[in-house]
């Protein structure tokens, strides 16, 4: 009477399942996979029996594995999953090595002591694609031209992986023109695993150059897609446009080498060109320049290249070569006179207008050299500096001014240890003049000549008073002048005489300063006296008295007073 409760419970869920949907799961290919039983919320104590069964291709059911209380599980005999299912401890329906036969509906059915329950899942496998490669690359493409590119494959996929191809990133869209695309699936016939192959048909355009390729697996059991590494493809196309590029690009110098550089867009690059060099035409193979050696002014013009085989593509440039001569009016060695007057000029050819500078001996000058009335300390080397677009040309020559020597300074001194006499004698003239002496000395020097100057020094020590000549020559003519040099002994005696007779003035003025003192002394007490006997004699002749003593007496007296005032 159980049993028979049991299968008519059983019979009577079947039903109830065939009407409404399963939950599904998902599990990956030749991984284990584990089915729950009743959502896995079956406690196995209290459970009676525990049965697994499956939904047959042919729409019928096949046992699994059933397990009663107390007993060991029993696995029924079934060629699909032989070896493959085990019951886990929650009722869970084990399935090792996961194939595709594997799709199917399990049920898992528990009875206990007051119910019978059925809880059925839809088990789904999913085999990740294998990394997309391309082959059949083509490796050049023409502009224009529908050409296979390449073939992008992915396999041992379930279900069927999709691919889509990128341009540097950007997915292509067939428009059956510019890019056609053609996909196949194939099946494993052991397996049951699919293969996804697209081909790729492209019209290149001249944007392609260099341009990166790539395809892409979208798969269901992907969080990312699978991209293929990039590929690249040789592009041909004519040339379209041709340049003439030449080198140095800025300023071109007599002397320079210049580079003719012809370059077009075609690819591959043409294999040849023509140059046209001022009317000739010179034709160069498996390169691209032509060099011109040493260029002059001549060369000054319009040059052109040309594509081998279609001189109708050209292109052409002008070149324009800088130059610069100079000329000074004079040049060499210029030798004047001391008096005369000089200018020197440039003129300068050039291809523009050029700088002009000017300098004696490294020294700057600020213009070209013009003298009204030249002097020996004009002589030098002069050049001339002109300049023009970075090209510098230098020209140069020496001055030399002559004159007859003329002695400008003779002087002497006593040397520092004041044992000798050094004697100077400075001179100016050109050519360089000799200087003589009309004594013997020693310790002779002779500064270099300069700008027509040289001095002479001697050294002397004279036991007498003398007068030295100093005499300069050279091929124009000749000066002396003379020095009185004395002793050493008598400046010395001079010397110390000087001293006295300075120190016996000294004397002389305290002596009259004394006298001095003592006759103006006198002269005040002469006065004084003369006062006082004026003033007696006017109070005798106030009172009426007449003057004492005879005529002689007093002529006696004012001879004795004139005697006291000389005193």
């Amino acid at each position: 009477m159980r049993l028979s409760a049991f299968f008519a419970g059983l019979l009577l869920v079947s039903l109830f399942h065939q009407v409404r949907g399963y939950p599904t799961m998902v599990g990956q290919y030749g991984e284990a996979i584990e089915i729950p039983c009743n959502n896995g919320i079956a406690n196995p104590e209290n459970i009676f029996i525990t049965k697994w069964k499956y939904n047959k291709n042919d729409g019928s059911t096949g046992d699994l594995l059933i397990k009663t209380q107390g007993k060991n599980v029993s696995v029924l005999d079934n060629a699909d999953f032989k070896g493959r299912i085990s019951l886990a401890k929650d009722l869970s329906l084990r399935i090792s090595q996961a194939k595709l036969v594997d799709q199917k509906i399990f049920t898992c059915i528990i009875v206990n002591d007051n119910d019978i329950s059925e809880y059925s899942v839809q088990v789904k496998i999913h085999k990740t694609p294998s990394a997309p490669t391309i082959t059949n690359q083509a490796t050049e493409m023409e502009i224009g031209k529908l050409t296979m590119l390449g073939e992008c494959s992915t396999q041992y996929a379930y279900p069927a992986a999709n691919v889509s191809w990128y341009k540097n990133g950007v997915p292509l869209l067939a428009d059956q023109t510019g890019v056609k695309l053609t996909t196949a699936v194939q099946e494993d016939k052991t397996t049951g695993l699919m293969s996804t192959s697209s081909k790729l048909e492209y019209m290149a355009v001249k944007g392609d150059l260099n341009a990166k390729f790539t395809c892409a697996v979208h798969h269901k059991s992907l969080t990312s897609d699978l991209v293929s590494a990039p590929v690249t493809f040789v592009l041909n196309y004519p040339p379209e446009n041709i340049s003439l590029l030449i080198t140095p690009a800025d300023t071109i110098k007599e002397g320079d080498n210049v580079t003719l550089k012809c370059r077009a867009d075609g690819n591959p690059p043409p294999a040849g060109y023509s140059f046209h060099i001022k009317g000739k035409k010179v034709t160069v193979e498996k390169s691209d320049t032509y060099t011109l050696t040493g260029v002059t002014r001549a060369s000054t013009g319009e040059y052109k290249c040309s594509l081998l085989d279609n001189e109708a593509m050209s292109a052409s440039r002008s070149i324009v070569v800088m130059y610069l001569d100079i000329a000074l009016s004079t040049r060499g060695n210029v030798i004047k006179r001391v008096g005369e007057n000089f200018e020197a000029a440039v003129v300068a050819n050039a291809s523009g207008e050029a700088q002009i500078s000017w300098s004696k001996n490294k020294a700057k000058l600020n213009g070209a050299p013009r003298f009204g009335k030249l002097k020996l300390s004009d002589s030098g080397v002069y050049e001339c500096v002109a300049s023009m677009a970075g090209i510098e040309k230098k020209a140069s020559f020496e001055l030399s001014v002559q004159g007859p020597p003329v002695i400008s300074r003779l002087t002497k001194r006593r040397s520092d240890d004041g044992m000798f006499k050094v004697l100077s004698c400075e001179a100016h003239g050109s050519p360089a003049p000799s200087v003589l002496w009309s004594i013997n000395g020693t310790n002779a020097t002779e500064s270099a000549f300069g700008e027509g100057k040289v001095i002479h020094k001697i050294t002397i020590s004279p036991m007498v008073n003398l007068t030295v000549n100093c005499t300069v020559v050279n091929s124009l003519g000749q000066d002396t002048k003379s020095i009185d040099v004395s002793t050493l002994f008598d400046e010395v005696t001079m010397d110390k005489r000087a001293d006295q007779a300075e120190g016996s003035t000294d004397q002389t003025r305290l002596v009259v300063g004394i006298v001095v003192g003592l006759l103006l002394a006198a002269l005040a007490i002469g006065l004084t006296y003369w006062l006082f006997m004026k003033k007696t004699r006017e109070g005798t002749w106030k009172t009426g008295e007449k003057e004492d003593g005879t005529l002689e007496e007093s002529k006696k007296l004012e001879e004795n007073q004139s005697q006291k005032a000389e005193v």
